[in-house]
């Protein structure tokens, strides 16, 4: 609820939703789908500063932008099907998880600053507080946790 004084609003600490903020949207994998996610995702966080008054900052927002970019190019090189993108989020965290259809587990490589490529698994880890990996009946589920305070 909120009450209305002299035209200013004033939080009565009724308002806060209950529910984490849910969305979710299939890829068939042509071209233009990770730049269609970041897109999503950016939507997504605006919808959390607006319907959860999170402050976020640059940093969180583009850790979020990058994890979702590194999740969804994985499943977009090595699976042989479509794939969802699922956002979750509050005022303080957000998790991405994509979920495609190759029962194939990523792999995370040692630190190597001279290979080249394969860093998408180092790099969400490294933004990510909480990293899980799933086989699921039609293939698997890889889900980060990024924080968005602090």
């Amino acid at each position: 609820m909120i009450e209305y004084r002299d035209g200013s609003v004033v939080p009565t600490g009724f308002d806060v939703p209950v529910e984490p903020l849910r969305r979710a949207a299939h890829y068939t994998g042509e071209p233009g789908c990770i730049a269609e996610a970041r897109s999503f995702a950016a939507l997504f966080l605006e919808q959390l500063r607006t319907e959860w008054c999170a402050e976020i900052g640059s940093r969180a927002e583009q850790s979020v932008l990058l994890v979702v970019s590194e999740l969804v190019t994985n499943a977009d090189r090595h699976s042989n099907g479509p794939y969802i993108l699922e956002l979750e989020g509050t005022d303080s965290s957000m998790t991405v998880c994509v979920c495609d259809s190759s029962a194939a587990l990523p792999l995370r490589f040692p630190r190597d600053p001279a290979r080249v490529g394969r860093h998408g698994l180092e790099i969400v880890h490294a933004l990510a507080t909480k990293v899980t990996v799933e086989r699921v009946p039609v293939g698997k589920r890889v889900r980060a946790v990024v924080e968005l305070s602090g």
